[in-house]
């Protein structure tokens, strides 16, 4: 039998930075409450898992240790591969500030000084599941990470950008060799949707 990983990549529930619309990066704002709660009800949705894995900034970490307590399973391992896409210059600041300090520049899609390029993210995501598969050669596992982690990605195996709100992800399977998409997924019913990064 030759080794599946089946692996469901989430966001991590709303931090305090989400709930006000500032871009977080590797900064470490940690959960509202509103977050815990979402972890907790995003549990009952994640159904039978072999390993939980997260990001080690706080807002993933927490999130995936409420998840693995609520369903019974850990403990929860952390891979520095998850971490969010270091934003620069904009982490810290809202939409409308980045508009202010440099116009146009979210429209023309120019980057700050200290923005992580994409390259360098595919290539520490897509090595972070591979040391899950290696890990998990024949799991279900579950990632809590960020957005920019789903959407490095997502864009390495071809599918096109979209929004992604707190607990919605994506399944990645690994099979002959390979990291091919699954669907996206939505834990909640009510999901927010961060403006942002």
């Amino acid at each position: 039998m030759r080794p599946v990983t089946q692996l469901l990549v989430v966001r991590h529930g709303e931090s305090e930075w989400n709930a006000v619309g500032r871009w977080q990066g590797q900064e470490d704002p940690p959960l509202t409450d509103r977050g815990r709660e979402q972890a907790r009800q995003a549990a009952r949705a994640v159904g039978a898992l072999d390993g939980v894995v997260s990001s080690p900034l706080d807002r993933a970490r927490t999130t995936a240790e409420i998840i693995a307590e609520e369903i019974g399973i850990g403990p929860v391992g952390t891979l520095d591969g998850l971490i969010e896409r270091h934003a620069g210059a904009w982490q810290g600041l809202t939409r409308s500030e980045i508009e202010d300090r440099d116009p146009g520049a979210l429209a023309d899609g120019r980057r700050p000084e200290g923005w992580e390029d994409d390259d360098a993210v595919r290539d520490r995501v897509l090595g972070a599941f591979d040391r899950i598969h290696a890990d998990h050669p024949f799991g279900f596992v579950l990632a809590v990470a960020h957005a920019g982690v789903i959407f490095a990605a997502e864009a390495a195996l071809g599918a096109p950008w979209e929004r992604i709100g707190n607990l919605g992800g994506r399944w990645f399977v690994h099979e002959d060799g390979g990291w091919r998409l699954g669907d996206r997924v939505h834990l909640l019913i009510d999901e927010t949707v961060p403006d942002g990064l």
